[in-house]
């Protein structure tokens, strides 16, 4: 199966009952997929007329109570970004898949790269946290997106799956399972009956029941500075305070819960860290290093946001060198390299091409070069 048609799947076994979107290379197989399935099981497909409008009608389909998503590229997510973020503000659960692709502007549309990393992140404006997985196989692809699904609903927030054109493209196995055997995660709502001007469905650390629109419950949605039961203070200082840590320690304090990593460095000297289409050069250089009796491991990045700090400090006191690989010019790199700098030599091996991920006989010659 197609990794984006994986994705597609991924989200109606995770309960998807709500896309919208625009057409965009490489991303584009995932909304035909869903355009086709979501009727099917009671859901609804939207092809809007921009990305813009595709978030906002997300965001909207989300406070009805829905499940909802959006896919799109590099180009789509910038469009995005505003509405991002005020999905971030009011505690929206969606699922934003990006199949990244050559860029900046509209670049070369059929190329993989990683080059939207921190956009992610940092896209938006102010201070908060997101969540965002890298998937690195179409088996992942419609794994992570159940998991994309389920940090969504649980943390009442927006959540990234950073794909791109390899693995979108990519056509491997996909072990769908009965669906009894899938995990899926609803929103907390309010007690029926709760009294509308006592409720607070808004910043709490451990998630505040959201009250859905059409279900009985009354809450007023601003993207303005606000308190606890959603109404607007533009004065205080305090109150800003408030909801910018109440929002990010939403995220930070479940850390360990939300970040996910694939360990394989125990006794390592040199351990190569990367992420999604990356991980796959990666782990076949390590394979050869030990065959060849190099000490190397690996250590691959599942979640990239909320960044796994203390992971890179574990993994970097143990070992000696750390080699970093990404198909861009070093976008987490420097993220790594301050967590780790203190315990062992950090270096980025970048792709010979960008858009190109790097051949397993270059990791290696770095890997002998660094173990001399």
């Amino acid at each position: 199966m197609m990794g984006n048609v994986a994705c597609a799947e991924g989200a109606i076994a995770a309960g998807c009952e709500f896309t919208a979107g625009y057409p965009i290379t490489p991303a584009t197989e995932v909304a035909n997929r869903l355009a086709e399935r979501l009727p099917q099981v009671g859901g609804a497909f939207f092809q809007m007329e921009d990305e813009i409008s595709a978030i906002a009608a997300v965001i909207g389909a989300s406070w009805a109570g829905r499940k909802s998503m959006t896919v799109t590229s590099g180009p789509g997510i910038s469009l995005m970004l505003e509405n991002i973020g005020f999905g971030i503000g009011v505690e929206t659960p969606c699922v934003i898949v990006n199949v990244q692709r050559g860029a900046p502007t509209t670049g070369m549309p059929t190329v993989g790269v990683q080059g939207d990393m921190v956009q992610a992140k940092r896209g938006s404006h102010g201070d908060y946290e997101i969540i965002a997985l890298c998937p690195s196989s179409p088996q992942e692809m419609f794994d992570h997106t159940i998991i994309a699904f389920n940090y969504a609903e649980r943390y009442r927030t927006p959540v990234f799956i950073l794909s791109d054109a390899f693995v979108g493209h990519m056509r491997e196995e996909v072990i769908i399972p009965e669906p009894e055997e899938i995990k899926t995660e609803y929103r907390k709502i309010p007690e029926p009956g709760t009294d509308p001007q006592k409720i607070k469905g808004f910043l709490d650390e451990d998630v505040a029941p959201m009250p859905i629109f059409g279900r009985g419950f009354k809450a007023h949605v601003t993207s303005s500075c606000h308190d606890e039961y959603g109404k607007r203070n533009l004065i205080d200082i305090s109150a800003l305070d408030n909801f910018i840590r109440k929002l990010s320690n939403k995220i930070l304090k479940h850390k360990e819960e939300i970040i996910l990593v694939e360990r394989d460095y125990e006794g390592a000297e040199i351990v190569l860290v990367s992420y999604g289409a990356v991980a796959r050069a990666t782990a076949m250089a390590a394979a050869q290093a030990r065959k060849d009796g190099i000490p190397v491991g690996t250590l691959r990045l599942i979640t990239v946001w909320p960044f796994p700090g203390e992971e890179i400090e574990k993994m970097a006191r143990q070992a000696k060198h750390v080699i970093v690989l990404e198909n861009n010019l070093g976008q987490i790199y420097p993220y790594i390299k301050a967590e780790a700098a203190h315990y062992a030599e950090v270096s980025f091996l970048p792709p010979r091409l960008v858009g190109e991920i790097q051949d397993p006989e270059d990791i290696l010659r770095k890997i002998r070069e660094v173990s001399k």
